[in-house]
C-alpha cells in the first residue's frame, strides 16, 4: 500500500459519510457533506498524479481507483435523489418502502431563476438509470475489450462529462446548504437570495450538460469500440 492507493481508500470510506450527512436536515451538515465532497474530489485528482508521477501505479490501485469512483457516483446519487426527487417519482416511491417517506417540506430541487419565471430542475429516476447506466455498461465495454487486447481510453467528451458531473454533484450539495439555512435563516442576514440564485443556475445547468455528454460519450464509444462485443478474445486472456 502506497500513498496513491491509501487515499483511494480513503475515499471509499467516507462514501457512506457523503450519503449520510446531506440527509440531516440542519445546515451545519449538509455544509460539512458539500466540504467533505470537495476534499474526496480532490484526492480523486491527486492520487492518480501522484501514483503516475511518483512511479507508484500499482495493480490495486488500478482495481481500487475505478471501484472509488463507482462507489462515490452511486454513494452521492442516493441522497441527491431522496431530497430532489419529484413527489411522483416511482422510484422515489419504491424507495419509501424500506426508507423513512420524505418529508413534504424536504424537497430541494435546483432552482433556475430566469427574467419573469422560475423554473425548477428535480432529479427524476430515469437521469439516475441514464448515468449509473452508461458507467455500468463503460465497465463492462473496457472488460470486454481488455480480453481482446484493445484498450479503450477516456476521449475528450468523456473527460468534459466527468468535469460537469462533479460540478453538478458539488452544486446539489451546496444547494442542500443554502436551501437549509435560507430556510432557518427569517430575515435574510446572510443574502442567500443571492447564494440560492446562483447555485440553482450552476445545478441545473452542470446537471443538463453532464446527462448530455454521458449520452453523447457513450455513443462515441459505442461507435468506436462496438466491434469488441463482436471480436474474438485473444488467447491467454
Amino acid at each position: 500500500m502506497n500513498l496513491p492507493n491509501w487515499l483511494t481508500v480513503g475515499r471509499i470510506l467516507f462514501t457512506p459519510l457523503l450519503v449520510w450527512l446531506p440527509l440531516q436536515a440542519d445546515p451545519g451538515y449538509r455544509l460539512a457533506a458539500f466540504v467533505l465532497f470537495l476534499l474526496v474530489a480532490v484526492t480523486d485528482y491527486y492520487d492518480g498524479v501522484l501514483a503516475r508521477t511518483m512511479g507508484m501505479v500499482t495493480d490495486l490501485g488500478k482495481m481500487l481507483d475505478p471501484l472509488a469512483d463507482k462507489l462515490l457516483l452511486l454513494g452521492t446519487f442516493v441522497p441527491m435523489f431522496y431530497l430532489q426527487a419529484p413527489e411522483s417519482d416511482p422510484l422515489l416511491r419504491w424507495l419509501t418502502q424500506y426508507v423513512p417517506p420524505r418529508d413534504v417540506m424536504a424537497h430541494y430541487p435546483f432552482v433556475l431563476a430566469l427574467p419573469n419565471t422560475t423554473w425548477t430542475l428535480p432529479f427524476p429516476w430515469w437521469v439516475a438509470f441514464i448515468v449509473l447506466g452508461r458507467e455500468l455498461a463503460m465497465t463492462v465495454m473496457r472488460q470486454m475489450a481488455a480480453r481482446r487486447g484493445v484498450v479503450i481510453a477516456a476521449i475528450g467528451s468523456a473527460k468534459l462529462k466527468t468535469i460537469f458531473q462533479l460540478i453538478w454533484i458539488g452544486a446539489a450539495f451546496f444547494w442542500f446548504f443554502v436551501a437549509t439555512a435560507d430556510a432557518a435563516d427569517t430575515r435574510d442576514r446572510f443574502g442567500w437570495d443571492f447564494f440560492s440564485v446562483f447555485t440553482g443556475a450552476v445545478g441545473a445547468i452542470s446537471m443538463i450538460a453532464s446527462v448530455a455528454l454521458t449520452i453523447y460519450s457513450m455513443a462515441v464509444y459505442v461507435l468506436r469500440f462496438g466491434h469488441v462485443f463482436t471480436a474474438k478474445a485473444s488467447p491467454g486472456r
